[in-house]
């Protein structure tokens, strides 16, 4: 891969954009397991080397982890060579069933959690391990302190954390002894709250994953219509207003990865290109204001 292609977390090297595995699990996700595999075989083929998933992307209760499972199902069935391959997983939450999300941020859990999704995914240690969503439950520097004592097991080879506000990156970073690699926060045309994150991540370097940067599973299709300066531009640059997104997002910072979710294989191919997307600094100062 070309440099201008790749970023990094930690000290590794991955594709300036990744591939969000969430909308082949949930509620929604594809009826042929095939199409979600041929998805992930599709974003490999495209040059992605970053995989993001959650033990909890699954239905209910009856198929905990089957997100990870699916991948580590695609990345064993894969012809070419995927050693380079970052997977990320996260732990924290549960989901009981009716689309119902719940918390459990307690060190039992989160370690217990990160036993399990090791056995799915079939590997000694995982790649980047994050803390999901903070458990007003549990102490933050408690959740904290479980992915620190992964992280000195050698459980997990990086520690990131998800759905963080600037305090508790700060935090976080100092329990894990300077050692967190990435946050992981909602970042889209329709979501912005979260520049404040996306800027401390810059100023740290500390790699920012926005997740659902297309407005998320039931709006990505639809956010042309309903951001016209991101629809104007795009038509001008003869690209999708999905594809100018991301664009923008990796424009705004060398810290970006974003993680866009896909259950086709068109639209990671399409979301991938973004890297080949050059904007100008005017450009992006228009996309920033509006």
């Amino acid at each position: 891969m070309a440099t201008n292609t790749t970023r990094r977390i930690g000290e590794v090297q991955v594709s300036a954009i990744g591939l969000g595995g969430m909308p082949m699990s949930i509620e929604g996700r594809p009826d042929d397991e095939n199409r979600s595999i041929a998805t992930i075989h599709a974003a490999l083929d495209a040059g992605i080397t970053l995989i993001d998933t959650a033990d909890a992307y699954h239905l209910d209760s009856s198929d905990i982890g089957h997100n990870e499972t699916l991948i580590a199902k695609a990345l064993s069935s894969y012809g070419g060579d995927t050693s380079g391959v970052l997977v990320a997983t996260k732990g924290g939450h549960l989901r009981p069933g009716g689309g119902a999300w719940t918390l459990d941020g307690s060190p039992e859990h989160l370690k217990q959690a990160a036993e399990d999704s090791l056995k799915r995914l079939g590997v000694e240690a995982i790649g980047l391990y994050q803390f999901h969503r903070p458990d007003p439950k549990t102490p933050y520097e408690d959740s904290v302190g479980a992915i620190r004592d992964l992280l000195d097991a050698g459980k997990i080879q990086m520690a990131g954390i998800s759905n963080a506000n600037p305090e508790q990156i700060r935090q976080a970073n100092e329990i894990l002894g300077g050692r967190l690699v990435s946050v992981q926060n909602q970042f889209s045309p329709a979501f912005r709250s979260s520049e404040p994150e996306l800027e401390l991540c810059d100023e740290l370097g500390i790699a920012f994953l926005p997740w659902s940067p297309l407005g998320g599973i039931s709006n990505a299709g639809e956010l042309g219509s309903k951001h016209p300066t991101f629809h104007s531009l795009a038509a001008e640059l003869g690209v999708s207003p999905q594809k100018l997104t991301l664009a923008w997002m990796l424009a705004k910072s060398p810290v970006v990865i974003p993680i866009p979710g896909s259950s086709r294989p068109e639209t990671i191919r399409d979301s991938y290109s973004a890297v080949d997307l050059t904007l100008t600094p005017d450009q992006v100062a228009t996309l920033n204001a509006s």
